[in-house]
């Protein structure tokens, strides 16, 4: 998978994080719950097209698809959101919906690990694998 550079995002630390490089390494540390979950919503609404504007203070949604953008008009808290996170697995092409268990040999959470933070965040680690393969040109 070619990596995707997506810091630093022309955003200052105070508004958002500077954002990892979309790797193995990092998409692990998504699911090892080592990156944390602001930087990962972070990832999601770059990938999405959301930019935070500094000069207005305000969210920019203009790079982003009309369906999120009338649903969401500001990045939505994926991990603590149900109907994000929904979407957002919605949103993921058929062809990708397993990249996690195809390409990082995911194989899940054991039942006592199981929390909607978790899974949450694998479902967002999926969109961002599928969203980097997408602006690689591996993927449709």
């Amino acid at each position: 998978m070619t990596d995707i550079l997506l810091a630093p995002l022309g955003i200052t630390t105070m508004t958002a994080p500077l954002l990892p490089e979309l790797t193995t390494t990092t998409f692990w540390a998504i699911i090892n719950n080592e990156i944390s979950d602001e930087v990962v919503n972070h990832l999601v609404w770059y990938g999405l097209g959301y930019r935070y504007d500094e000069a207005t203070q305000q969210w920019d949604n203009t790079l982003v698809a009309p369906e999120w953008r009338d649903a969401y008009p500001e990045p939505p808290n994926f991990v603590g959101s149900r109907p994000a996170i929904v979407k957002l697995t919605r949103s993921t092409p058929k062809s990708h919906k397993q990249l996690l268990k195809e390409e990082l040999g995911f194989k899940g959470y054991k039942i006592d690990e199981l929390t909607p933070q978790r899974t949450r965040r694998a479902t967002m680690t999926n969109w961002l694998m599928s969203y980097a393969k997408l602006q690689s040109g591996e993927g449709n």
